[in-house]
């Protein structure tokens, strides 16, 4: 199984260069803190590598193991209420 990336935009597009924008919406960002969901390949990382400064990267674990969209925020907000 390939590994997986988790990419947030955390930072305003707004003032980059014109390359710097089209790799951030190449990767599939287009609101400030949206989340997407890539698979670790060079050329991905190569892209974050371009706009490190404007996104977050965690690794995350893929859809094929079981974790359907949301579970986390789901469960964050009843163990807030808790």
């Amino acid at each position: 199984m390939a590994k997986k990336l988790k990419v947030t935009l955390v930072r305003s597009i707004i003032g980059l260069s014109p390359k710097q924008e089209a790799t951030v919406h190449a990767l599939g960002l287009r609101h400030i803190r949206q989340v997407v969901e890539h698979d670790d390949t060079p050329t991905i990382r190569g892209m974050i590598s371009h706009v490190v400064f404007a996104v977050q990267v965690t690794e995350g674990r893929g859809a094929a193991e079981g974790e359907p969209s949301g579970s986390r925020k789901k469960a964050e907000r009843s163990e807030a209420k808790s």
